[in-house]
């Protein structure tokens, strides 16, 4: 229970299948950082800020849980919060590949960086924040998916973009 966990992503939007790893990575590790990343070059729906208080308000009594923003390179922030290991969530065997190679260049870049894959519960397996976006733009209800206040956030956003 020691370790320091760093939960990175894009989270645009926080997904429920998020939610649930953060709180069981929270179960498994004195401190659990979530990382929202800028990542400009995924043209994200919401802003970096936006991200990061809408995961505030998704894991409001989480005690050991915190999130910020980051951008640059992730072992750069591994390092600097002193996190040793590197959650990362795994819905289906294709992911598997792409998580394998990250994790082998960060174990390179930084040794004492331990990843640790988890799988969502299984109504969450298929959700992505791709298709939740999707769903959202085209008038559908993601309400299943997402928090209340996710929903309500990308409603709005979709709204004022006339969509």
């Amino acid at each position: 229970m020691g370790h320091k966990a760093l939960y990175p992503g894009t989270f645009d939007p926080v997904t429920n299948g998020h939610t649930d790893l953060i709180r069981r990575a929270a179960g498994l590790f004195s401190e659990v950082v979530v990382a929202v990343a800028a990542n400009p070059s995924k043209q994200p729906c919401f802003a970096q800020q936006q991200r990061v208080d809408l995961l505030n308000e998704v894991i409001q009594g989480v005690p050991n849980v915190t999130v910020i923003g980051f951008s640059g390179l992730l072992v750069d922030l591994a390092k600097q919060q002193q996190a040793t290991v590197l959650i990362r969530g795994l819905r289906a065997v294709a992911d598997f590949e792409y998580e394998y190679q990250l994790a082998s260049m960060n174990r390179r870049l930084y040794p004492d960086l331990e990843s640790v894959f988890l799988t969502p519960l299984e109504e969450n397996r298929f959700i992505s924040s791709t298709l939740v976006k999707e769903v959202a733009l085209h008038g559908g209800d993601v309400s299943q998916f997402v928090a209340p206040s996710v929903a309500t956030a990308l409603s709005q956003k979709f709204q004022s973009q006339g969509k």
